[in-house]
Order: structure tokens, then C-alpha cells, then sequence
């Protein structure tokens, strides 16, 4: 078994032990530099985080091979990757840049196995008379056609 296959061995099994938790993304570096990115359904604890290194830690010889590894959770600014993350984050607001270059600030209404559903409110011209008025956005955008979204903070 290589080294890399015995960490994602590892770290499935630490995983297997929180549901709550899924990986984001794992790398391994020529020089054995083991990063693990997580996210959970309720959030990252540093507990968590601590848990899971101790998973592949401890059940690897450093007289073998000498590695250093990162378990860190994904943070706010972080792009979206999985569905489980956009389904944690309804009710949030997201920047969503589509593969035709459109960039979208809006809240996520919903978000199933094929896409996500953003609102919004913009200032538009009123259809009779003068002015402008306010009115309600709704757009449906599937997977495929988002390049990145990435949780933004409201003030």
C-alpha cells in the first residue's frame, strides 16, 4: 500500500467516525505534506479537527516516512465544492460567478442534487411612469454552469 492510499484509508476511517464531517479536499505532496480540508453539517470544531489528525497521526511511523499534516475546516471565504455545502448554507448569501462570466450577490434560497435557487431584490424601472421600483429576483442555476460561490458576510 503507498503512503498516499494509507492516509485516505486513514482519514476515511476517522471520517467514518463523524458523520457530521465530510472531506473537502485532501493533498499529499512530493514532500509528504498531508493538507485536509473539512466541513461539517453543524460546523468544524477545533475538537474535530484535532480528532481526525490524531485518525492518521497515530497510525503512521514518522521513522518511515517523514510527513507534517494540516487538518484545517474550510473557512467563510472558501469556495462552495459539494452539495452538502450548499444545502448547509441555504438561508445565506453567496457570490456565484457562472461559467459565462455573470456574477450574481444574492441570498441561496434553496439548493437540491441538480442546482441552486438565488433572490434577490433589484431597483428597476417601472414598467408605467417615472422611477423606479423594487422588485423580487429568482434564478435557478445548475451545477455545471457554476464556476465558484463563495458564503459572503452582510452588514
Amino acid at each position: 500500500m503507498t503512503f498516499k492510499e494509507k492516509v485516505m484509508q486513514l482519514l476515511e476511517q476517522g471520517l467514518a467516525e463523524k458523520p457530521h464531517l465530510f472531506l473537502i479536499d485532501v493533498s499529499i505532496s512530493d514532500s509528504y505534506k498531508i493538507s485536509v480540508t473539512l466541513d461539517g453539517d453543524n460546523g468544524v470544531t477545533l475538537q474535530d479537527c484535532m480528532d481526525i489528525s490524531r485518525a492518521i497521526e497515530h497510525h503512521l511511523d514518522r521513522e518511515e516516512v517523514d510527513f507534517s499534516l494540516d487538518v484545517a475546516s474550510a473557512g467563510v471565504g472558501s469556495p462552495l465544492k459539494l452539495v452538502r455545502q450548499y444545502q448547509n448554507n441555504v438561508g445565506r448569501w453567496l457570490i456565484v460567478k457562472t461559467t459565462e462570466g455573470t456574477v450574481i450577490e444574492a441570498v441561496l434560497a434553496a439548493a437540491d442534487e441538480e442546482k441552486i435557487t438565488l433572490s434577490w431584490e433589484a431597483r428597476e424601472p417601472k414598467k408605467i411612469g417615472k422611477g423606479k421600483e423594487t422588485v423580487q429576483k429568482v434564478m435557478e442555476i445548475p451545477y455545471a454552469q457554476i464556476k465558484e460561490a463563495v458564503v459572503t458576510i452582510k452588514f
